[in-house]
């Protein structure tokens, strides 16, 4: 690996670790309130205890009133819920802001906003201005993870391209594992936000030295930006040149294919594309696939509490339970048979962890059967990021893998909204959504093609001729053919590329 590219991995690896810590904050606070709060008459008020001593409960002097956190433990409740809605509101605009300003500043801005937002709750702590930062931090989440998977894949080499959504996941897993010994050891409001905020907040010059994606540097013309990641090593010129050209190549499919749509001079309205059988079939099933996984995912994930396990210890595993994902890339069974085998264990792991717990089984091996379903949920989601970007032509692929992922995060949405069950466990109807969800999906998988190692299609009879998977031998001699209609078609003028090369 070249310098640049080692240098984007190992800071978005600090980023996605300490953006896990504020992700699951809500758990943190609820478990900190309700050892911080069971004093008096266990409604949370102070007025019964002024006597005992302050460390009980945290408190801030506001135009002379004195508040604490015990007196609005109510509005808590809603923290998870405005957090969605704040990554539901980052995948409307996230990708727009970073392909207009960039990804690297969009990052930027974004983490440090973050970070400061861990720290308003610990100096001012009011309910609504609690939720209200809440939702700005589940925006700047949504905008990283946008920014962050995007710098990745495009510092990525084309044959190795499966490993960021592996990669990325994989340290915020080990975040996970780190903020959960953290939390336990901050046993109050005001020092579980300074602890969880305070890292990221000292990162935040490490982060200056991100490159920005050599894909949109070249969209926008910025040679003179190119030039000086050349010139900073040896290595950096070899991978720029490789990434470059592999960011030529597409661009002239894309041009292409535009080309051949547009007969007479007008170009067709992507509504056309967008009613084709072929792209609304696939359109419904990854969406599905995406609000599915989404459930089950952060079903388990918001309610690790609830197996009968320490809130501190469950997380821990929580995260632990997520680190074999780092290992899917090394898979070579293909996009659909592993989704399909993803998807079916993870709802039958959810099953018999519901099934298990009916009988009062004992928690830590119901909370295990569930991590193991998360596990399996999360390898599935991590193949439908590439899977969405593989099935769906050229002319409609970022509508068509904008909607999948507005279909996961109002999944989340969904899943922060189910009311809580009032003995502490995850509800019946909850479970059995989780363990039906996946199982559904995995046989509407048998519905789409294999991806792995065919050109991505251009235009909607591209996908058309993709064939079901049926031999070998068969798909082997249909990729051969593609391939040789693709490169046919997608030469590269030499003079044209090297005058956008060497153009200032």
């Amino acid at each position: 690996m070249s310098p640049l590219q080692l240098s984007v991995y190992w800071r978005l690896s600090l980023v996605f670790f300490f953006t896990s810590f504020l992700f699951f904050l809500d758990i943190f606070t609820a478990a900190v309130v309700a050892a911080t709060c069971r004093h008096g008459n266990g409604t949370g008020n102070q007025s019964e205890a002024a006597g005992g001593p302050e460390s009980d409960a945290d408190w801030s002097t506001e135009s002379g009133n004195r508040d604490s956190v015990c007196g609005w433990t109510d509005w808590l409740s809603y923290g998870q819920t405005l957090y969605m809605v704040g990554m539901l509101l980052g995948s409307l605009v996230g990708g727009a802001m970073s392909d207009r300003y960039g990804k690297r500043p969009v990052l930027l801005v974004c983490v440090c906003v973050q970070a400061v937002c861990g720290l308003v709750p610990a100096v001012l702590p009011q309910p609504l201005l609690f939720l209200a930062i809440r939702c700005l931090t589940g925006v700047c989440c949504c905008c990283i993870n946008i920014c962050s998977f995007s710098l990745a894949v495009e510092w990525t080499p084309p044959a190795a391209r499966l490993w960021p959504p592996a990669f990325l996941p994989f340290c915020f897993s080990l975040g996970t594992m780190g903020g959960a010994p953290l939390a336990w050891l901050s046993p109050t409001w005001r020092q579980l936000h300074l602890s969880l905020a305070l890292p990221q907040l000292v990162c935040l010059p490490l982060y200056l030295s991100i490159p920005e994606s050599p894909r949109w540097l070249l969209l926008r013309r910025k040679t003179d930006v190119l030039d000086g990641y050349r010139d900073n090593s040896p290595a950096d010129k070899q991978c720029l040149d490789v990434l470059l050209d592999s960011a030529w190549s597409d661009l002239q499919k894309a041009t292409e294919a535009q080309k051949e749509l547009r007969p007479g001079g007008h170009a067709p309205s992507d509504i056309i594309h967008l009613r084709h059988p072929t792209v609304l079939q696939r359109l419904f099933i990854m969406s599905y696939l995406s609000a599915a996984s989404a459930l089950t995912y952060y079903g388990i994930c918001m309610n690790i509490g609830s197996f009968g396990v320490g809130v501190y210890s469950a997380q821990f595993f929580s995260g632990l339970s997520e680190a074999p994902c780092l290992l899917v890339p090394l898979a070579r069974l293909g996009r659909r048979p592993i989704s399909m085998l993803a998807l079916f264990l993870s709802g039958a792991a959810c099953f018999l962890s519901l099934l298990l717990s009916r009988y009062n089984a004992e928690p830590v091996l119901v909370m295990s059967l569930a991590l193991l379903g998360k596990l399996c949920i999360l390898a599935a989601v991590f193949i439908s990021i590439l899977y969405s970007i593989e099935l769906f032509p050229t002319v409609v692929r970022q509508r068509c893998v904008s909607v999948v992922n507005l279909c996961f995060r109002l999944g989340c949405l969904v899943n922060s909204l189910v009311p809580p069950n009032p003995n502490g466990a995850i509800s019946l109807a909850a479970m059995v959504v989780y363990s039906s969800g996946p199982i559904m999906g995995c046989g509407l998988c048998l519905l789409l093609p294999e991806t792995s190692g065919v050109p991505l299609p251009d235009s909607v009879e591209d996908c058309v001729r993709q064939p079901r998977p049926r031999s070998h031998a068969g798909a082997l001699m249909w990729t051969r053919k593609l391939v040789s209609s693709q490169t046919r078609k997608t030469e590269i003028l030499p003079a044209e590329k090297d005058d956008t090369h060497t153009r200032d």
